[in-house]
């Protein structure tokens, strides 16, 4: 195991194990599936939607700007 991995009791592993297996484990219960499904909709649209609405000149600049960015990072 790695330094950051915590072990987790053996009862634990195998209880999630078959939650998983049987479907009875939500992914998240504090969020109602509905509008995650909706805001997921909308974020694969968002983008291209966005692009839509731009210039060429407007998407030209922001892409020299991403570059830009990305080159100047520290490796």
């Amino acid at each position: 195991m790695g330094a950051k991995t915590k072990a987790k009791d053996v009862n634990v592993t195998a209880f999630s194990i078959v939650q998983q297996v049987t479907g009875s484990a939500k992914a998240n219960p504090d969020k109602n599936p509905a509008a995650v499904a909706l805001g997921r909709l909308g974020g694969l649209k968002g983008g291209k939607a966005r692009a839509a609405n731009m210039s060429k000149e407007m998407r030209s600049e922001i892409a020299k700007k991403a570059a830009a960015a990305r080159w100047d990072r520290p490796r």
